[in-house]
């Protein structure tokens, strides 16, 4: 299992990122729609460039692995924030799912904080790329 390490990271990455591009993506197609339901929620659609910068910018960075803990460290905060202010209705079987599938996926950032982004990645490939000119 070992050799298959690194692109089991890499895929990892990519199906944590999916999500979180195409939903920024699709933000800011549509984003007087979203902004409405931000809006309904109590939360100001002010915070809408931030949310798309958090889901757009913090996937592709995960993605390609650069940055990569800072940036699953913002998105695990974000998943929480999202899970409590969006998916607190628990009479609501919908709401329900989503409210733990943002925990689950919340899980998963942190394992990326705890473990790093794998050898395929621009994490590690500028660590390797540094050693190399310390020596």
């Amino acid at each position: 299992m070992e050799k298959l390490q690194a692109p089991i990271a890499l895929v990892a990455r990519l199906c944590l990122a999916y999500i979180f591009v195409v939903e920024g993506w699709g933000k800011i197609s549509a984003y007087g729609a979203t902004a409405g339901y931000m809006e309904a929620n109590g939360v100001s659609p002010g915070l809408l460039p931030l949310v798309i910068l958090t889901e757009l910018g913090g996937g592709l960075l995960i993605a390609a692995g650069f940055l990569t803990r800072y940036a699953a460290l913002a998105l695990t905060g974000f998943c929480l924030l999202t899970a409590l202010l969006f998916h607190n209705d628990f009479s609501n079987l919908e709401q329900v799912i989503n409210f733990n599938k943002n925990i689950a996926i919340a899980g998963g950032f942190l394992g990326l904080v705890a473990f790093g982004p794998g050898a395929w990645s621009l994490d590690a490939l500028k660590g390797r790329v540094s050693q190399n000119s310390r020596s």
